[in-house]
C-alpha cells in the first residue's frame, strides 16, 4: 500500500523536469543531493534507468495497470538501494570494528575512501560509455565538491575509527539539515519555519542524548575525539551543499546539462584524487596495504564495502531518474533508521533507557522532516495544478 502511494504520488511528475529542491546528501547518498538540483527530463516507460532527453516527450496515454508497473519500479530501486546501503553500513562498522591478532586495528579512513571511490569510478566509467558523456562540463565546483564530500565520509570514518558509535554516528549524520540551515542563515539570508527548527533540535537533541548514554555494562557510547570528527564531518556536508549550489548555477550558466553518470564519475574521480594525495601525505597508502595484506579478511571487507557503495549509487540514479529526488529521500532517510536498529540488535550494542529515549527523539525528528518534504511537494504540485 505504502509503495503504491509513493509511485502513485510520483507518476505525475515523470516526463517532465523534476523540482530543483536540495534533497538529503549523506553518507554514501551525497550524490543524490547534486542530482536534485539537475533539472532532469526523464523518459517514462523505459527498461532501465532513464536519462536526462533534450526536450519532454509528448504526452502519450498511460499504459494499463501504470500503478503497478510503477509500484514494481519503485520496489525495485528502493529494495536495491535498502539492500546495498544496510550491508554498507554493516561493512563499514565492521571494518573499523576489526581486530587483528597482533591487537591492531584499521584506521586508514583517507585509504579506505579512495578505494571507495575508485569502485564508483569505475561504474560511472561505464556508465557513461554506455549511456554517453556530456561534453565541455565546468570542472571547478566538481573539484570543491568532490573534495568537500570525500572530506566529509573520511571524518564520519574516522569518527567510527576513534570510538564513535554507529548508531550514534548515523543518527548524527541525519542531522546535517543544521549546519545547512547554519550557513543559508548566515550566508544567504534564508529564514525556517518553526517547525523545521523543531525538526533539527530533535535529530541533534536525541542524537546528543545517546551519545552521553552509558551502555548497560557501563561505559559510553561515545568518545571526545569521535565526537570531532563527526562534527567536522556534518561541518564539510554544510559547505557541500553550498557547493552544490553554487555548482548548479555555473551548468545553468553555460547551459550544460551532465546526465546521471556524468556525475557520478566526475564526482568520484575529484573524490578519488583527494583521497589519495591524503593518503600518501599521511602514509596511509602503504600503511593501508600493508594492513590488508597481512590481514586477508578485512580486504574482503573492503572489496564488499567498497562495490556496495558503487551498486548503491547506481540504485539512487535509477530511483531520481525514475521518480524524482524526493521519493529517493524518502527510501535513503528511512534507510538511515534501519541501519541504526540493524547495528544494535546485530553488532551486540547494549543501549540503556536513556539511549532508547534519545533514539526515538532523533527518528520522531527524521520522520517529520520526511512528512514536511510531502507535504511541501504537494503543495506545489497543487500550485502548478492550479496556475495551468
Amino acid at each position: 500500500m505504502i509503495i503504491e502511494q509513493l509511485a502513485g504520488s510520483t507518476r505525475r511528475r515523470i516526463s517532465r523536469k523534476m523540482p530543483t529542491e536540495e534533497t538529503d546528501s549523506s553518507m554514501t547518498e551525497e550524490t543524490e543531493g547534486l542530482l536534485s538540483n539537475v533539472p532532469l527530463e526523464t523518459e517514462s516507460g523505459s527498461d532501465g534507468p532513464c536519462l536526462p532527453l533534450t526536450h519532454p516527450p509528448p504526452p502519450t496515454a498511460p499504459p494499463p495497470h501504470s500503478a503497478q508497473t510503477d509500484a514494481l519500479r519503485l520496489l525495485f530501486g528502493a529494495g536495491g538501494i535498502y539492500a546495498s546501503f544496510l550491508f554498507y553500513g554493516s561493512l563499514q562498522e565492521d571494518v573499523f570494528r576489526y581486530e587483528a591478532a597482533d591487537g591492531t586495528k584499521f584506521d586508514q579512513a583517507w585509504f579506505l575512501q579512495f578505494l571507495e571511490a575508485f569502485a564508483n569510478v569505475c561504474v560511472g566509467f561505464v556508465g557513461v560509455k554506455l549511456a554517453g558523456g556530456t561534453k565541455n562540463i565546468p570542472q571547478k565546483f566538481f573539484v570543491i565538491s568532490g573534495a568537500s564530500q570525500v572530506s566529509s565520509k573520511a571524518f564520519t570514518s574516522l569518527s567510527l575509527a576513534r570510538g564513535l558509535s554507529f548508531p550514534v554516528a548515523t543518527l548524527a549524520k541525519s542531522g546535517k539539515m543544521a549546519p545547512v540551515m547554519a550557513g543559508q542563515l548566515l550566508l544567504g539570508g534564508a529564514t525556517y519555519s518553526t517547525r523545521e527548527y523543531l525538526q533539527v533540535a530533535a535529530i541533534i537533541g536525541g542524537t546528543a542524548i545517546l551519545s552521553m548514554g552509558k551502555k548497560k555494562g557501563g561505559t559510553s557510547t561515545s568518545s571526545p575525539l569521535g565526537v570531532m570528527f563527526i562534527l567536522l564531518s556534518l561541518f564539510m556536508d554544510g559547505v557541500t551543499a553550498g557547493v552544490q549550489k553554487r555548482l548548479k548555477a555555473d551548468l545553468g550558466r553555460v547551459g550544460v546539462k551532465p546526465k546521471l553518470y556524468d556525475f557520478m564519475l566526475w564526482t568520484n574521480l575529484y573524490m578519488m584524487a583527494v583521497a589519495l594525495c591524503i593518503a600518501l601525505i599521511l602514509g596511509e597508502l602503504t600503511s593501508g596495504v600493508s594492513y590488508c595484506s597481512a590481514n586477508p579478511e578485512i580486504s574482503r571487507l573492503i572489496v564488499k564495502f567498497s562495490l556496495c557503495s558503487a551498486v548503491g549509487q547506481s540504485f539512487i540514479f535509477y530511483t531520481v531518474a525514475t521518480f524524482d529526488p524526493l521519493v529517493c529521500s524518502t527510501v535513503t532517510t528511512t534507510r538511515k533508521i534501519f541501519s541504526v536498529l540493524l547495528s544494535i540488535f546485530t553488532k551486540g550494542h547494549h543501549i540503556s533507557g536513556q539511549g532508547w529515549a534519545g533514539i526515538m527523539l532523533a527518528v520522531s525528528g527524521i520522520l517529520s522532516e520526511m512528512q514536511n518534504k510531502f507535504a511541501a511537494s504537494k503543495a506545489r504540485h497543487y500550485k502548478s495544478k492550479v496556475s495551468m
